[in-house]
């Protein structure tokens, strides 16, 4: 079971990293490409499964902290949903729709990173 929860986590921060980091690649011009919505989809659902692998070990699970991130890695996923289709579809992508995104990514890392 260790192992599996370090795989999950190891995913769970490749994801943030895509997210992240294809953000500060496109800063200028601003956009979202298709890898930070799959890289935003990959998050939500390595969180959720290694929230549950928590829950079922009885473990301490800080349940605001991680409902603060699902919320947050929820919009990530929805606006890197609508950002990369208007990418796919040659449109120009809104400024604050980009940013949104990284921003967004930035805070939950945050999150992950400085509540305790």
């Amino acid at each position: 079971m260790s192992f599996l929860m370090s795989v999950l986590l190891f995913l769970h921060i490749v994801g943030a990293a895509l997210v992240f980091g294809l953000w500060v690649a496109y800063f200028k011009p601003p956009r979202v490409v298709p890898a930070q919505f799959y890289a935003a989809l990959l998050q939500v659902i390595t969180g959720l499964i290694m929230f549950g692998m928590l829950e079922m070990q009885g473990g301490a699970v800080n349940h605001a902290k991680l409902g603060v991130k699902l919320v947050i890695g929820i919009v990530i996923a929805v606006v890197a949903f609508i950002g990369q289709r208007k990418y796919k579809r040659g449109e120009e992508v809104p400024t604050g729709i980009a940013h949104t995104v990284g921003g967004l990514s930035l805070i939950n890392i945050a999150v992950a990173t400085l509540w305790n």
